[in-house]
């Protein structure tokens, strides 16, 4: 493009970003300098830098209409300001506020520099809740924001610094500047009209507008959607350009479908699958069948029947004269997979391809992990090799130098994100070939017992299918769920365990350390052990588990319980995924508002997978200086009490806990969320979705859409776009 034309097309991300935010009227030296302390160095970062909030002039708080106790907003000018010492030394900057009809004290405490901020007659914007004190209105330490002489029914309010020293009536001059020098240009959009057109969708340069300057807080609701799927797309973008690229470039096994190895599995279970079951079952088994590896992710809550599923997908490559491998992240969830699936295959015979004089023999399920050595180690390794091992069950030790496949066909992953990208690759390389030129890769499945959001599913893990098992299998009884935050309630506690345990039941304790920490007062492991021994639950039969513990050890204490001869296991959260024991029907979490909802949910999972109702109580422990009069609120615990439901309470996680970054930990990127919200626009995730497919399905490279293009070459850097595709 020449530089005529450059010159009066329209502006784009990137020409926006060559600008310097010193081609604005105002900004100097000292004022470029400050912005470059908050991020801002162009006019891109200045236009981005959206307000904090909206003051509607047509709609504001009159003093007079405030109401002791609740959060307002109102519009005030400054009458005086007043800085003294306290009695203990500490500053009170004390300012009367008015808005024409009524007055108002506003107290600051320890904020010094208020009183060069309050200059008398400013007008400012307070938010914060009015008390009355000696008869009179007062405020105390409320939000302040400094609006200037803005005028206009919609006042935007920019993030401020004291420290850099800019007042947000200063960025809201800049950025009308930015925007009246940017018209005669205008902007260009780079969405597809027929998208804007069909999801109602503003175009980028009245969004851009009306974000900063709306004369409506319904336009600038309009223009926040517009600016916030644009964020959403680009992500989107990136996650399917990889998917689709991976499914091109990579050669897959056609597995297949319909066997009678996985038809005898089948007519063998004792119970019928849920039809959550049979449907993702059909979902894997058509990805399988297909030209291009699965990658997809399975997921379902605690006790959703998993497992059977990836049986079924693993029983799919056996068929077929492959080998199936699992891994999984702990060497107790390991064995505990090998033990169960080998349970669920017992009497399953496979046809043998290999030529060999035997026609048939039975299916064979091996365990690698690190404590399988000597000549068992080199018996499973050369079964892998030559492939007389049908399935192989393993940790990290299924992908270490030395183990070689015959020929993988199907990976499951369990507890996907416990494993490191590396590791997963490792795996999925195992079963490379090379095949004309080009690799053939295993079908790969991972799976996952928290359950995710689907607006998380389709962002931080979209480079994957998702498959959800969103239904129980009949006859499973729900767990009762109660919380104790009281010394009596937490006797009761213990009275429980004492009555299930005499019932012929066991029990779990968990707790969040394993030693005794100064820092964090919280219960731990050995502290507990010693105390319920002692005191609690006198003359129970205890046993103690924790990371520190050798594996023999871990193993011991784990196989006493399982066999019946310890009442109660304590320990800390090494048993939070994987430990199935069905006469385990109480669990005890101490300190339950220092785990996160998803750990919580998962703990619980460890009880009620018997034929006996289960309960689980959570304990935890008032704080010091709280009102006995006030009923103490958490709303994870009250969250976990209400509900058994896991994707309920991932939603209900994702709003509490808000959603980070998608990008790389290490760095926040500048393509990061600023507008959108996983929580907020779950609509919006969705379409921005719909719209990246058809956009990469019919230009894979987005050679016809090069703005796109060059937008995501703009914001996300070969890191971040790593990071969201291998998250």
């Amino acid at each position: 493009m020449s530089e005529a034309v450059r010159a009066t097309s329209p502006l784009s991300l990137r020409d926006l970003d060559q600008i310097g935010v010193e081609r604005l009227k105002g900004v100097g030296d000292r004022k470029r300098a400050s912005l470059a302390e908050v991020g801002i160095n162009t006019v891109y970062d200045l236009l981005t830098t959206y307000p904090r909030r909206w003051v509607d002039r047509t709609n504001e708080a009159r003093l007079s209409d405030l109401v002791p106790g609740v959060e307002a907003l109102v519009l005030v000018d400054v009458r005086s300001v007043t800085k003294r010492l306290t009695k203990n030394r500490k500053t009170m900057v004390t300012a009367v506020v008015g808005d024409g009809v009524a007055r108002m004290t506003v107290v600051f405490f320890n904020q010094p520099w208020r009183e060069r901020q309050l200059q008398s007659d400013a007008t400012i914007a307070l938010f914060g809740k009015a008390e009355v004190y000696r008869g009179v209105l007062q405020m105390t330490n409320p939000i302040v924001d400094m609006i200037g002489d803005r005028t206009g029914k919609i006042v935007p309010i920019y993030p401020q610094s004291e420290k850099a020293q800019l007042s947000t009536w200063e960025v809201a001059g800049w950025v009308e500047d930015a925007l009246a020098k940017a018209a005669p240009r205008g902007m260009l959009d780079p969405v597809p009209a027929e998208v804007r057109t069909r999801f109602g969708l503003v175009g980028r340069e009245r969004a851009f507008r009306a974000i900063h300057l709306p004369e409506s807080m319904g336009e600038k609701e309009q223009a926040r959607r517009r600016l916030a799927f644009d964020e959403l797309l680009r992500v989107q973008l990136v996650l399917v350009g990889r998917k689709r690229a991976y499914e091109r470039e990579s050669r897959g096994i056609r597995h297949t479908i319909g066997g009678e190895l996985v038809a005898r599995f089948r007519s063998a279970l004792p119970f019928a699958l849920t039809s959550a079951q049979l449907r993702t079952i059909a979902e894997i088994e058509a990805d399988l069948a297909g030209p291009h590896p699965m990658h997809r992710l399975l997921q379902g809550d605690v006790g959703a029947g998993k497992t059977l599923v990836a049986v079924a997908a693993l029983l799919t490559a056996v068929e077929g004269g492959h080998q199936g491998a699992l891994m999984a992240p702990t060497e107790v969830l390991a064995e505990q997979h090998a033990s169960g699936i080998r349970r669920l295959l017992d009497g399953l015979v496979v046809q043998d391809k290999s030529g060999s004089l035997f026609p048939s023999r039975p299916l064979r399920v091996e365990l690698l992990a690190n404590r399988v050595t000597g000549v068992e180690r080199k018996r499973v390794l050369a079964g892998l090799a030559d492939g007389s091992i049908d399935i192989a069950i393993g940790t990290h030790a299924l992908i270490q130098q030395g183990v070689d496949y015959k020929s993988l066909g199907v990976v499951v992953i369990d507890e996907q994100h416990r494993f490191g990208v590396e590791q997963r690759a490792a795996l999925r390389d195992k079963g490379s070939a090379a095949d004309g030129g080009q690799a053939i890769v295993p079908d790969v499945l991972v799976m996952t017992a928290t359950p995710i959001p689907r607006t998380a599913a389709m962002t931080v893990y979209g480079d994957l299918d998702v498959s959800v098992l969103d239904e129980l299998p009949p006859g499973r009884i729900p767990i009762t769920t109660q919380w104790a935050n009281t010394p009596l309630m937490e006797e009761m506690v213990w009275a429980d365990v004492l009555s299930e345990i005499a019932a012929g039941r066991q029990a779990y304790v968990v707790c969040p350390l394993i030693d005794e920490s100064e820092k964090l007062e919280v219960a731990s492991a050995q502290e507990t052990y010693d105390r319920l021994r002692l005191v609690d639950l006198v003359g129970l039969r205890l046993g103690l588990l924790h990371g520190r513990m050798t594996s023999i050890d871990k193993d011991a204490t784990m196989d006493r319980f399982r066999r019946g001869e310890l009442d109660v296991l304590v320990a800390t959260t090494v048993i939070e995924v994987g430990v199935d024991v069905p006469n385990a029907t109480i669990m005890v979490i101490l300190d339950a508002d220092r785990f996160g909802i998803a750990q919580l949910h998962q703990l619980r999972g460890r009880v009620g997978r018997g034929k006996h109702a289960s309960r689980c109580w959570l304990v935890t422990t008032p704080k010091e200086d709280a009102d006995p009069n006030v009923a103490e609120v958490n709303p994870r615990v009250e969250a976990l009490v209400a509900s058994t439901d896991g994707f309920h309470l991932a939603e209900v996680d994702l709003d509490l806990r808000g959603e980070g970054t998608l990008m790389s930990t290490s760095q926040k990127g500048r393509s990061d969320l600023s507008l959108a919200s996983l929580r907020r626009d779950r609509e919006l995730v969705g379409l921005a979705r719909e719209a990246a497919f058809e956009v990469i399905d019919s230009d894979p490279v987005l050679q016809r859409h090069p703005e796109l293009a060059d937008e995501l070459r703009l914001l996300f850097s070969a890191e971040d776009e790593a990071f969201l595709f291998k998250s």
